[in-house]
């Protein structure tokens, strides 16, 4: 079964955002919700996803939905703008002038693709809400960055590779040791400056990609194996902001952020790709 929520007019690259993972490493936060409807501040973290998209020019979106996932539907079916933004009130309370506007021109496709797929299989399962486009972009329900996106598009579409994702830092407090077969230290490195990088979670496909993902498959494991085997696979190396939201510590680094002004996925205004 599957949605349509209409806000405005569509963009001109689809945008895939799986959402129907289990998010179990948040514990109790997501006990009743799924984990792209944990809040960041006071709005969901797919709802900061779907900004960041929207400040590029991008908001055509396909939800592929799993757990929970009425509590999404309900979410984009009941929004009131004019509880998340300004508004003037007037004519006996009968006419509301918003002063901002949080979803303006968004187009949603909700797609139900099952409990427990896999990545590859939930991205398969929308193939058809991809219609003729050449081109669409994908990413995960959990995890935000102020990346280039246009020229990530960009990157791909000169080089007509049939994939490319952003490869970033690893975040996590460990350090790399390199050691010679008698295990005498060669070097110490903290993972976030050694020369190691990890997929970042944002995508850009041709349509081709499809052809690649057999039933069953994740997305990062079968179906990249075999593009990189072909040499259609590329990564946009990036050293800017980028952070996941695994854990509760790692939300309240994201509110922080949004608390304090300092929010870069939302810092710049709006941006047309």
């Amino acid at each position: 079964m599957w949605l349509r929520f209409v806000c405005g007019v569509e963009s001109d690259v689809k945008v895939v955002i799986f959402c129907g993972g289990l998010g179990v490493r948040m514990g109790e936060a997501t006990q009743t919700i799924p984990k792209p409807m944990v809040a960041v501040g006071t709005r969901p973290i797919l709802w900061h996803i779907m900004k960041w998209y929207a400040s590029w020019g991008h908001t055509d979106f396909i939800l592929c939905l799993g757990y929970r996932a009425e509590t999404i539907k309900d979410f984009f079916l009941n929004y009131q703008e004019a509880l998340a933004n300004d508004f003037v009130l007037s004519n006996g309370g009968q006419d509301v002038h918003l002063l901002g506007r949080d979803m303006e021109g968004w187009t949603i496709t909700f797609v139900d693709t099952g409990m427990h797929a896999k990545i590859g299989q939930r991205l398969k399962a929308v193939e058809p809400h991809i219609g003729d486009d050449a081109t669409f972009l994908a990413t995960y329900g959990d995890g935000l960055t102020d990346a280039p996106l246009h020229d990530m598009v960009e990157t791909l579409e000169h080089s007509r590779k049939t994939g490319l994702f952003l490869s970033v830092r690893p975040r996590v407090e460990y350090h790399v040791v390199r050691s010679d077969d008698d295990g005498l230290v060669q070097s110490i490195d903290a993972l976030a400056v050694a020369d190691v990088w990890i997929n970042g979670g944002f995508f850009v496909f041709r349509r081709e990609i499809f052809e690649s993902i057999e039933p069953g498959e994740e997305l990062v494991d079968e179906p990249f194996a075999r593009l990189i085997e072909r040499g259609e696979l590329l990564t946009y190396k990036y050293e800017g902001f980028w952070e996941p939201m695994d854990t509760i510590k790692d939300k309240q680094k994201l509110d922080e952020l949004l608390d304090d002004g300092r929010a870069p996925w939302l810092v710049g205004g709006s941006r047309r790709a």
